[in-house]
């Protein structure tokens, strides 16, 4: 990844962040989830998830480079994914599998295989982690085995243990911002949780909830 594509996205995370408190729509970006759906879905899950944030408490900015080594490791990884985001639907998809997290770059970025199925289908990626220590913030990049192809990243970082990136997208021809969530973390166990809005943040819909537990702690 280009310093100049990262600091394009570093900007556009801090305006879709921004837009988010304001209220204001951004502009119309590529599709960030990739998943394939191989078989029928398991029942619906009659349940709308409660959208997570992280606390807004002020702190002093810090080096960040570190925040994600308690990730560092093999997991075991529970999805739960919305099927059909920002429709009305409340019918959950879920899956079973594993997270290796490994750092790269000398520690300075860290790479994610996630590998997981159910009866929906079987879901395989990688997401890319890179820490900018000039504006210590991290990108987000995510691509799909089916898909090829590495998504815009969601930008942000850690505060009082909770990570929370923002990104600018579409979803179905809609612009959309989205969220990802990182909370509960514990030193063998963490939530992650994305999250649309399509009405510029002042709504947002959770669509994918992994919850990950440490193997041999």
């Amino acid at each position: 990844v280009r310093n100049r594509s990262f600091h394009k996205s570093t900007e556009t995370a801090r305006r879709a962040k921004h837009q988010a408190k304001a209220g204001i729509m951004p502009h119309r970006l590529r599709i960030l989830l990739c998943v394939t759906s191989l078989a029928l879905p398991l029942p619906a899950l009659a349940q709308q998830a409660t959208p997570m944030t992280c606390r807004a408490t002020p702190t002093a900015e810090h080096d960040g480079q570190k925040d994600f080594d308690w990730e560092i490791g093999s997991w075991t990884t529970h999805l739960k994914r919305l099927k059909s985001p920002l429709s009305g639907s409340t019918e959950w998809v879920e899956y079973q599998g594993t997270s290796d997290v490994r750092p790269v770059m000398g520690g300075r970025a860290n790479l994610v295989e996630l590998k997981v199925e159910g009866s929906a289908g079987r879901i395989e990626g990688a997401s890319l982690r890179l820490y900018n220590p000039q504006a210590r913030q991290w990108s987000l990049h995510f691509a799909s085995a089916s898909g090829g192809a590495l998504t815009p990243p969601t930008i942000g970082g850690f505060r009082d243990g909770c990570g929370e990136f923002y990104a600018q997208d579409s979803w179905n021809g809609r612009a959309i911002l989205v969220r990802f969530v990182i909370s509960d973390i514990t030193p063998n166990s963490a939530r992650f949780e994305q999250a649309f809005s399509a009405d510029g943040g002042k709504s947002w819909e959770v669509n994918w909830i992994a919850t990950d537990t440490r193997k041999n702690p």
